[in-house]
């Protein structure tokens, strides 16, 4: 008999992965480990550094652990993200290690894709089945055939693993489903992007203009304080938005702007800007390229135009206008983030882009700061084997501005074999299910694939579509590559274990390498662990390893982040100044300036789906830590008021939605609030989980993935705009 059909088959649904202490509270949470504490020799306090993983920040951190276990988790003191304070996401880390549905053993599919059934395996076993299918696929059509969707610093050492095994094909959802047409916008703009953390000196700014950024609800800590900064020293805030957010609280105007046609304003915004003389001459004189050919394009867009398009009143779009250019050059207009929304995205982000140009804020206290960051080699690796057959995600340059690879184009060859088949895929720390629109889509080319590795810590949807599911350590348990961070001051953070992993998790580093040496590709890890790693690269610029480890953060030495400090305002662009009119555009038969197109209206009785985020949850990965749970375990579908009313409903009951194209959600609490405007909704993303492995999270709320069928593809990048889709409301009678 062999090794598999002596175990045990699981059927993960129910309690079959076992169970974890109750939880009562955080200092009182327990979990059994496989690994004994000594606790005579850890009693008391213990204070260990690390930096944070609950979202792509990387705040530094300090765990606290009490009698050897983790007790709490606060901010570095010393860390330029952190400055010591962390938002609720990072201080309710602590219930990543303790919750009670993560994975705890490696596990391989007993029956079909997508029913949630498997066999515990041995590491060596999991590993032994992965190597023998991609060593199959690679035989068949080429090491290019095999794909890693990856999120997050945790995905590197598999990034390693891959290109040494022969692929290029490596993507996040970061750039197709978030920040890409922001990136592509500001490229072909000012010849650099924003970077991430984004270089806003939110601080300093006099006047801030958030377009749909929800800045106090999507919690990226260091801009969050920034804004609060901002706020006591009395900038002046505008919100463009179809839903009156937190941040809106605090803004001098709202403009509570018809969903689709956030690009007609910033046109108009910048045609009274530079009617009226008000933007920054000398800036754009010394530093603009195309500026005669862009003041011509945009000189027909006027206010009056401008509200029928946006629902804004003229005089509030020049009252606005004349707001933002007063403060220049210390006014932001926030790139944003998320910027996926309406397929025009690159060109609305570009527009974004040209309005802080007229303010002259690029290099200026108050607008964008040069990044800056410490000089730490790579490690001395192999060179990788170069690809006969190049990435498959662009085929002919077909989104020609896109300068990273295209999750969506990976998901679109899979399927359709073209350029060349993709039969596998490995997915690190993102839930595909979620991330990408369309799920339908998503499962036709799961499908299709001769093996897909899932490596997570929780059994999101796309667990139960793998093959294979590598239960990872949470990111107390483990060491990462070190940050070597770009933002206003250079510093270098350390992500190591605070606590032992409680089951028989294993930190990606160790499986990418143990995967490594599997596929013969031991050469490229010439070390035996990370530490040695990490050492290596820190000694090469005589840094400590030990000082690292005791104190979290290695600062550097200050260097001038503003043009009056010294530093050099370069423009990479093909002019080498900031391109106002754009002959890259031009030439690939774009628009050499953003034009404004009407957006889709909903069908009667329809209303368009908005999403977003909360303070207390990252993405769909936190729904089943129980600390965070506690503060949220369901999301809401805001409606407005009068909508309601004409529907019957009132804030707490539960309705369904139903999409254009027939999809039903689960049961949603209703929030029936004149905070939203009448043609539209809204949900925070990342509920409605229907993995049943997921017990705590478990058909919480409703998920707005489900209902995000229809995109359009950002011909400029290949990003899927989400905000095309409309709902309507089915009660229960």
């Amino acid at each position: 008999m062999n090794s598999l059909s002596r175990r045990k088959f699981l059927k993960i649904t129910g309690a079959v992965l076992g169970t974890a202490a109750a939880l009562t509270g955080t200092a009182g949470m327990v979990v059994k480990s496989a690994k004994k504490i000594d606790e005579a020799k850890v009693k008391g306090i213990q204070k260990i550094p690390t930096y944070c993983d609950i979202c792509f920040w990387k705040c530094g951190a300090i765990a606290y652990l009490k009698n050897g276990k983790l007790w709490k988790v606060e901010g570095n003191p010393i860390d330029p993200l952190s400055k010591g304070r962390l938002c609720p996401r990072g201080t309710g880390g602590v219930g990543a290690h303790y919750d009670p549905d993560r994975l705890k053993s490696p596990l391989i599919r007993k029956s079909l894709r997508g029913k949630e059934e498997w066999v515990e395996v041995t590491w060596d076993e999991a590993f032994d089945y992965i190597a023998e299918k991609m060593n199959k696929i690679k035989a068949q059509y080429g090491p290019e055939s095999i794909a890693l969707f990856s999120h997050g610093i945790g995905g590197t050492f598999f990034k390693h693993t891959l290109k040494a095994f022969g692929t290029q094909n490596i993507s996040a959802p970061s750039f197709a489903q978030c920040r890409g047409p922001r990136d592509v916008g500001f490229k072909l703009t000012f010849g650099e992007d924003v970077s991430s953390p984004e270089r806003t000196d939110i601080k300093n700014a006099k006047c801030i203009v958030l377009i749909g950024s929800h800045l106090g609800e999507n919690m990226h800590n260091t801009q969050v304080q920034e804004f609060a900064e901002a706020i006591e020293n009395g900038a002046s805030v505008i919100v463009v938005d179809p839903r009156y957010s937190v941040a809106a609280s605090k803004a001098k105007y709202y403009l509570p702007i018809k969903p689709g046609t956030d690009l007609a304003l910033l046109l108009t915004w910048m045609n009274i800007i530079v009617k009226e003389n008000l933007y920054d001459k000398e800036f754009v004189s010394r530093y603009g390229f195309g500026f005669e050919q862009f003041t011509a394009e945009i000189s027909h867009y006027t206010p009056e135009w401008a509200y029928v398009e946006t629902g804004i009143d003229p005089e509030l779009i020049v009252k606005t206008a004349h707001e933002i250019a007063r403060y220049r050059p210390a006014s932001l207009i926030h790139p944003g983030r998320h910027a996926t929304w309406y397929g025009d995205d690159t060109q609305r982000s570009r527009a974004i882009a040209l309005l802080n140009a007229l303010m002259g804020n690029w290099g200026v206290k108050g607008g964008f700061y040069t990044p800056v960051s410490m000089d730490v080699p790579s490690y001395p690796y192999p060179p990788y084997p170069e690809s006969k057959k190049g990435k498959v995600d662009n085929p002919d340059n077909k989104y020609p501005f896109a300068h990273e690879t295209i999750t969506n184009g990976i998901r679109e060859a899979t399927i359709t074999g073209k350029p060349y088949p993709i039969k596998g895929w490995f997915v690190y720390a993102t839930n595909l299910i979620h991330a990408l629109p369309n799920e339908e889509e998503t499962i036709k080319a799961i499908q299709n694939l001769d093996l897909m590795v899932v490596i997570d810590v929780i059994p999101s949807e796309i667990a139960g579509w793998a093959d294979v599911v590598l239960p990872e350590s949470v990111y107390l348990e483990r060491y990462d590559d070190i940050n070597v961070e770009w933002f206003r001051e250079p510093f270098v953070s350390l992500r190591q274990p605070v606590v032992d992993s409680p089951h028989d998790q294993k930190p990606n580093w160790w499986m990418a390498k143990k995967l490594a040496e599997r596929l013969d590709l031991q050469n490229y890890y010439p070390w035996n662990h990370i530490e040695e790693y990490i050492e290596y690269r820190l000694n090469a610029v005589g840094y400590s390893f030990e000082q690292l480890k005791k104190d979290g953060i290695i600062p550097g030495e200050k260097q001038p982040i503003f043009t009056e400090e010294g530093a050099l305002l370069e423009f990479p662009t093909p002019s080498g100044k900031v391109e106002f009119y754009s002959l890259q555009l031009a030439g690939a038969g774009f628009d050499p300036v953003p034009k404004y197109t009407k957006p889709q209206e909903p069908p009667p009785g329809y209303f368009r789906l908005l999403y977003g985020r909360a303070p207390v949850h990252s993405f769909g990965r936190t729904q089943s830590n129980r600390v965070l749970m506690d503060m949220m375990d369901e999301n809401e579908i805001w409606i407005n008021s009068d909508i309601a009313h004409r529907y019957g409903l009132k804030s707490g009951d539960y309705i369904k939605l139903k999409n254009i194209d027939g999809i039903v959600s689960n049961k949603i609490k209703v929030k029936a609030t004149e905070r939203i405007r009448t043609d539209c909704v809204y949900m925070v993303h990342g509920f409605g989980h229907n993995s049943k492995m997921l017990k705590g999270a478990y058909m919480k709320g409703a998920s707005d993935a489900e209902l995000i069928t229809q995109y359009v593809i950002d011909p400029l990048m290949g990003g899927t705009g989400m905000n095309v889709n409309f709902v309507t409301f089915e009660v229960e009678v």
